[in-house]
């Protein structure tokens, strides 16, 4: 105890010394902090510029560079404060609009950003870094004809960036120019022979045009460039197989999970080539692997499956058949493999109804062809499901973040109306409901018992969803087409995963009864599983990187989103007509949250904790966002309250975030 005081007193004795000191000389401390921060000491900094800040609040400057180490430690709401801050006292402060900008782009804010840029800009024309960083922002919210108008911008001004040169092929190939794309990589390869990202989008261009061998060679000089820059060790591997040459391929994707061993996708495309060579153990591994990462994922279950049949174990094979089918429904070739097998196993019965009901499947597909949604194409039984998936591709899930270990927490799910039996017990612990006389009013109206609004999923047997669905189709098709009926059709298709059926049936019922708010809440809900399915199976993205911009030293990673702006339409039309219910502001905020905008989404639950003050499940996603903007302390006490009012896994969050006394 002596030990703490005293080194607390000589804490203390250090900090008002400092103070003392720096009243006298304050340009002392900002050229310590300056210098700290060229040398990434990001928390002295902070600790020093907060020292002049004390003895003048009015140092812009000094906010200025704070926000910088801030960002440079992920703190991103702090940094965004600070260049607020230098703003506020120096208006035309160009490099602070500029860094706000960067890092609203972070934090998901892509319009507030595009402001500061343009202020910045305004400002001073002839600065070249915000029109690249400008550009990047633009290339991100998928506004490619502009983004490559700024780059070209900076170009001008500066002519010695290959990255400002990648960026803008990359926004020409968005628009579909392969040949000025090809000719920007190109360039930027003579800007800069030792950047591997040239080479490496060059090659994957070669890669869809056919030409494999001179995309091996570009992957060969990429590597050359940068032994650890994973891209073009997977790019490689997709060519080595392309070109017939596995065990080469395979040596590239053992290096791409050394380099990063929670890559789904590349456990997947190894877990192929080693089927393909016949090395069908360690291929099982690596399944086993993707379903750990991606258990949500059809194409894991059914490859594996085919696996365990190759194996001679023909009920692991069903199972994961079986899995697949509970995934999506209308899968006609999990249909018919299963009923192999469970010819095979003598299940004679259960062979003949999977049989059917993939020859059912099959027809429907046949009679909806010129549907081009990725969700016909899984009845179709001549399509191959064992090619390889290219590096931009990921396995997705309604996940905050890619595969790191913070991401695989999920937020509390999106409330909607759908089937439970209303005999079963409720869980041990649920959270805290508050009743809306008009929400309770409109469940009566259904004048079904097991129609409940919840974030659970049904604990109804298929079966039974497949019976009722049966019996309300038959009532509409007599000429029974109520609003009341086609919502709850609406329900059982999307229950059995029929996502374009369902989403036809509420519209239909909106049509009927426009100003029901609940129609548009399950719309949506529909709208955002179908878009969540499709991205379990296709999420491409490309990869862009803001850390090479010249006039900044702020580093950015960027991720793919989900455009879930139907299904958002859906709920800000639910607002317009129902103002005051919360879950209408909590869904759209893990939609915002989903989409990555996540300052709207903290706004959203907010506005739903402000309605329902024992919201458990705002609370919960809430402080999720916040801990995911990196303000881990204020998520924890949302986190800590969501558990109060009977959020279970919030004691997980906690355990793995809650700040600690060092």
């Amino acid at each position: 105890m002596r030990k703490l005081i005293v080194a607390l007193f000589v804490c203390l004795f250090s900090f008002t010394t400092e103070l003392s000191y720096g009243q006298y000389n304050k340009a002392y401390f900002f050229w310590m902090g300056r210098n700290m921060l060229l040398e990434n000491q990001y928390r002295e900094a902070i600790r020093t510029l907060g020292v002049l800040l004390m003895v003048d609040d009015e140092a812009y400057e000094a906010y200025f560079l704070r926000g910088v180490a801030k960002y440079n430690l992920d703190d991103f709401l702090g940094a965004e404060q600070d260049f607020s801050r230098a703003i506020e006292y120096n208006p035309v402060y160009t490099m602070a609009y500029h860094y706000r900008a960067i890092t609203r782009m972070r934090l998901g804010n892509y319009d507030d950003a595009l402001a500061d840029f343009q202020e910045a800009i305004d400002l001073r024309p002839d600065l070249p870094g915000p029109y690249y960083s400008r550009g990047v922002t633009l290339l991100l919210s998928g506004q490619y004809q502009r983004a490559a108008e700024d780059f070209s911008r900076f170009i001008r001004y500066n002519n010695r960036v290959a990255d400002a040169y990648i960026n803008r092929g990359t926004s020409y190939l968005h628009m579909g120019d392969t040949l000025r794309a090809v000719s920007d990589y190109d360039q930027a390869i003579r800007v800069n022979r030792e950047n591997p990202d040239g080479y490496n989008r060059r090659g994957a261009v070669l890669m869809a045009q056919g030409k494999t061998r001179e995309a091996l060679a570009d992957f060969d000089q990429a590597v050359a460039c940068d032994s650890t820059y994973v891209p073009s060790f997977f790019n490689r591997a997709i060519a080595y197989s392309a070109l017939d040459r596995p065990t080469q391929a395979i040596r590239d994707f053992d290096r791409v999970i050394e380099l990063d061993s929670l890559s789904a996708v590349a456990y997947f495309n190894r877990a192929i080539i080693r089927s393909q060579i016949g090395d069908l153990n360690r291929a099982l591994e690596d399944y086993n692997q993707v379903a750990r990462y991606a258990p949500d994922n059809v194409l894991v279950y059914f490859n594996r499956a085919l696996l365990y049949t190759q194996l001679g174990e023909p009920e692991a094979a069903v199972a994961d058949y079986t899995k697949a089918i509970e995934l999506y429904p209308d899968f006609a070739s999990a249909y018919l493999n299963r009923a192999e097998l469970k010819q095979l196993l003598r299940d004679t019965k259960g062979a003949k109804q999977d049989l059917h009901t993939a020859q059912r499947k099959i027809a429907e597909y046949r009679s909806r062809l010129e549907d081009t949604t990725q969700l016909a194409s899984y009845a179709d039984t001549s399509k191959r499901f064992d090619r390889l998936l290219s590096f931009d591709t990921r396995f997705a899930g309604a996940r905050l973040g890619g595969t790191t270990e913070e991401s695989r927490i999920t937020l509390r799910p999106l409330f909607r109306f759908t089937l439970r039996n209303p005999t079963a017990p409720t869980g041990e612990s649920t959270p805290v409901r508050y009743y809306a006389d008009r929400l309770e009013e409109f469940i009566r109206s259904l004048n079904d018992p097991r129609i409940v609004f919840t974030t659970e999923t049904s604990d109804l047997p298929t079966d039974s969803i497949f019976a009722i669905d049966k019996r309300l189709t038959a009532r509409i098709d007599e000429g029974n087409v109520t609003w009341s009926l086609l919502f709850r059709k609406g329900i059982t298709q999307s229950l059995i995963r029929q996502f374009t059926s369902a989403v036809n049936s509420f519209t239909k019922a909106i049509e009927n009864d426009p100003t029901n708010p609940f129609l548009y809440i399950n719309r949506s809900t529909t709208r955002a599983e179908m878009i969540d399915f499709i991205s379990s199976i296709d999420n491409s993205y490309q990869r862009i990187a803001i850390e090479s911009d010249p006039a900044n030293r702020l580093r950015s990673t960027s991720t793919r989103t989900y455009n879930y702006d139907e299904a958002i339409a859906d709920l800000n039309a639910a607002a317009k007509l129902y103002p005051d219910l919360a879950y209408i502001y909590y869904n759209r905020g893990n939609l915002n949250a989903l989409s990555g905008k996540f300052p709207e989404a903290f706004d959203d639950y907010s506005r739903a904790i402000e309605l329902n003050p024992v919201f458990a499940e705002a609370y919960y996603n809430r402080g999720l966002v916040q801990i995911y903007m990196k303000d881990t302390r204020k998520g924890c006490l949302d986190v800590s309250k969501a558990g109060e009012l009977g959020i279970r896994e919030a004691y997980e969050v906690l355990n793995r975030y809650a700040p600690t006394p060092e």
